[in-house]
């Protein structure tokens, strides 16, 4: 009953003033909203991150070509570009540890189609590509090993491409101009959306690497590669056989540095989520200012409020009141009042995220960890910046506050 009597007397002290009740948890209400809103963005964005890049495949690896010097000055990776199709060729037949391995041959150029043209990137792949990217067609099929060895002039389009060439019809099995070579649509690729950098994925075209190298780039050197590791626990032990074979297949000697570098999705997901991480962190950090400022808020009004019942206080302890029992009014007192303001402020949050997730391209991913403790935490910075008033209410001289007008 003496605890049910404390918390009846807090809440019509509150009640009493309300309007300035309102205005003291402003600051709380504030900071924690905005820890909980700024929190739940940064995971959301944390999440989108993940869910993009693993998109792109789970356990795929990434061999692009190393860096060239000019005058001791480093020109960038991929200046020094030793890759043909004779080392993707190597890789596909003596590596153990992948699922599939494809050369990338990019080009880029105009595409005229139905009645329309339209300017995207082509990409020369081999039949595993689809595997490695974790990728499916929406219509037609995929070209073949046969293809690659024939260098045919056939293609799958992206969502995208068909879209603007052929957006009221099925293209499988039309004819489209690739700077001015003919090839026929065979296969439509599946939606995927945006990459990681922004990038539309389904702005594309995708060839036989062959043809793409020698029909339309003209060249010797492929981009880069890509491979997909058997399962995600041995991406490990398969960048490290690819690694091993295309030493052997250039010849490097031991001791001089590879001429490549591969990167794997565990290294790209953890830089993503690092850089994730410490966003969130930021913008956390940033809004518990908020926080600190509600406390401080508190801690102001309450002492104003010892002022005020000084006489109170002071007939209290003349009629038995001790010294606890002051102290645990007022304490209580201001950490209901912030309290009241958390549970004002986690409400707000809510609303908050389910308009930002409705309405923006922004994801808000409002945890109930983070929500419980936002809620401590306001808890915490009532009795934190409560104390002192609660103290110096506590420590009167009955005497003087009975004569205090």
């Amino acid at each position: 009953m003496k605890w049910q009597n404390i918390f009846k007397a807090a809440f019509q002290s509150i009640l009493k003033n309300r309007m300035r009740s309102l205005l003291t948890s402003l600051g709380i209400i504030i900071g924690v909203g905005a820890v909980i809103v700024m929190v739940g963005i940064g995971q959301g964005s944390q999440y989108r991150i993940k869910k993009e890049i693993d998109a792109l495949g789970a356990n795929m690896l990434i061999i692009f070509p190393s860096h060239s010097r000019m005058g001791g000055v480093s020109r960038g990776a991929g200046s020094y570009n030793r890759f043909t199709l004779a080392d993707t060729r190597k890789l596909q037949k003596e590596s153990s540890l992948t699922a599939g391995i494809s050369a990338i041959v990019g080009s880029g150029g105009q595409i005229i189609g139905g009645d329309s043209n339209w300017n995207s990137r082509i990409y020369g792949v081999d039949p595993s590509y689809l595997e490695i990217r974790a990728w499916s067609l929406k219509s037609g099929t995929f070209f073949t090993e046969r293809d690659v060895r024939a260098k045919a002039k056939v293609t799958v389009i992206g969502q995208t491409v068909k879209e603007n060439l052929f957006p009221d019809s099925n293209p499988v099995g039309e004819r489209i101009r690739i700077n001015n070579t003919p090839f026929t649509v065979i296969g439509v690729l599946a939606e995927k959306g945006q990459d990681p950098r922004g990038m539309d994925q389904d702005d594309v075209v995708l060839a036989p690497s062959t043809t793409v190298l020698y029909r339309l780039k003209g060249g010797r050197y492929i981009s880069y590669m890509m491979a997909s590791a058997i399962s995600t626990k041995d991406i490990g032990a398969a960048q490290e056989e690819l690694t091993q074979l295309l030493r052997d297949a250039h010849k490097i000697k031991p001791g001089e540095d590879n001429d490549f570098i591969i990167r794997n999705q565990a290294e790209i997901t953890e830089a993503a989520a690092s850089a994730a991480h410490i966003l969130t962190l930021l913008l956390g950090s940033i809004a518990a200012v908020s926080l600190l400022v509600g406390g401080i808020g508190i801690m102001n009004i309450m002492l104003v409020s010892v002022t005020e019942r000084t006489r109170e206080i002071g007939i209290r302890l003349a009629v038995g009141a001790r010294e606890s029992d002051i102290l645990v009014h007022f304490l209580t007192e201001a950490v209901v009042l912030s309290l009241i303001g958390g549970i004002i402020g986690i409400s707000i949050a809510y609303g908050v995220g389910a308009i930002l997730n409705h309405f923006t391209d922004l994801t808000a991913m409002i945890q109930p960890q983070i929500v419980m403790m936002a809620f401590g935490v306001s808890g915490a910075v009532g009795i934190f910046f409560g104390f002192y008033p609660a103290k110096k209410a506590a420590r009167l001289n009955p005497i003087d506050a009975l004569r205090h007008e």
